[in-house]
């Protein structure tokens, strides 16, 4: 992995690169970014910079043998952890590494979802087991083989328990020449002894117009799909490329149509929406527009509250938000949203699709006829 291959981050990247060149690497970083940012596949990128041998002024080379072995992710320098869902108590990281590389080398920005996907899991707790500890405590004990530096990318500590207390003498006293580069993504989620004993590396949500490009340039997407992916993948790349998966019709005429229907009290359209369009449109589909109104209320949101520069959505949706946001309080906003937020989360655990939506649907009616003086639902939502 080379940082030219990832999308964005450019801060980020040339902090990286200048410690190398400053020789301030610290022993203990933690990249800490939301899921879809690149984190992951940063850390990879910078350690490949870091045991290159040919390195460039600001990536690895990406032809020497040690750069080819780390983009196969078969490095003997280079370790990994990661949550795995374990059959037997001795299971350790090591026993799921096939699937790991399959994994991060077809997405480096997958989520736990898709690796437990990928391991087809279903409905099994990821954990980071007492045995990965110890494992990892054994594999840092050896000298580095062929690099300066052994590696050890662990993914997700948020899943280290109380297991991590046997990481932490390890952590805070390694070997000479070895790396610990956490991938975290909820910092709270981490143990307090562990955070403190290592160097934060912030990595921000990618903006909508490098997720766009990407879609365009790499996955062939057109401009306008490409634009709503990036507007709801809320600065995810993980997400946007779910979405891309399961995208088959723009939601902004059908969430309006809906809207216009739960606005105006009209009970047979509402049934029609319910049963004929939304109840059948599938779960990934439903989850998508589920999360495209909840979009829509959150700008909503910024819209009441007089902050301009912080919306930055397509022409369609901001003429709607700025005709819906004209007649709604914030509390009426929130409450719209939270509800959507709701039946997104019935959705994921398989709720009946038809009561979910009829019953959102009259949560909406009541939510929306809050004010008893509106004008018609033709004139506000377009």
């Amino acid at each position: 992995m080379q940082f030219k291959n990832i999308v964005g981050q450019e801060a980020v990247k040339k902090h990286l690169v200048q410690t190398v060149k400053d020789e301030r690497i610290s022993h203990a970083q933690l990249f800490l970014g939301p899921e879809g940012s690149g984190s992951l596949a940063l850390a990879l990128a910078y350690a490949q910079y870091i045991c290159c041998e040919n390195k460039e002024e600001a990536d690895s080379c990406g032809e020497c043998s040690s750069c080819r072995k780390y983009n196969k992710l078969v490095h003997p320098d280079l370790h990994f952890s990661y949550p795995f869902f374990a059959k037997h108590k001795e299971d350790t990281a090591l026993t799921f590494i096939e699937e790991w590389r399959a994994a991060f080398l077809a997405n480096p920005y997958l989520g736990l979802d898709e690796w437990r996907e990928q391991l087809n899991a279903e409905n099994k707790q990821a954990n980071i087991n007492i045995a990965e500890a110890h494992s990892i405590i054994s594999k840092l004990s050896l000298k580095p083989f062929e690099s300066e530096y052994k590696i050890l990318i662990l993914w997700l500590p948020e899943y280290l328990e109380k297991e991590g207390n046997a990481l932490l003498k390890v952590i805070e006293e390694p070997s000479q020449k070895t790396l610990f580069l956490l991938v975290a993504q909820n910092q709270d989620q981490i143990l307090n002894t562990i955070i403190s004993r290592t160097q934060l590396v912030k990595i921000p949500k990618l903006k909508a117009g490098e997720i766009e490009d990407y879609l365009i340039d790499k996955k062939n997407i057109n401009s306008a799909v490409a634009k709503q992916l990036a507007y709801l993948s809320n600065g995810s790349l993980q997400t946007a490329l779910q979405l891309m998966g399961h995208q088959e019709n723009s939601f902004h005429d059908l969430f309006l149509g809906w809207l216009r229907a739960c606005w105006g009290n009209k009970g047979l359209e509402i049934v029609t929406y319910t049963e004929g369009e939304l109840a059948k449109m599938g779960r990934e589909n439903q989850k998508n527009f589920l999360r495209y109104g909840v979009n829509l209320m959150r700008e909503c949101t910024l819209f009441i509250a007089q902050t301009p520069g912080l919306i930055h959505i397509p022409e369609k949706e901001l003429e709607f938000i700025s005709k819906f946001s004209s007649v709604l309080t914030l509390a009426q906003v929130q409450a719209v949203a939270q509800e959507l937020e709701k039946a997104q989360y019935h959705i994921e655990r398989n709720a009946n699709p038809k009561i979910l939506f009829l019953d959102v649907s009259l949560t909406l009616v009541k939510i929306l006829k809050f004010k008893t003086l509106r004008p018609t639902a033709d004139s506000i939502i377009l």
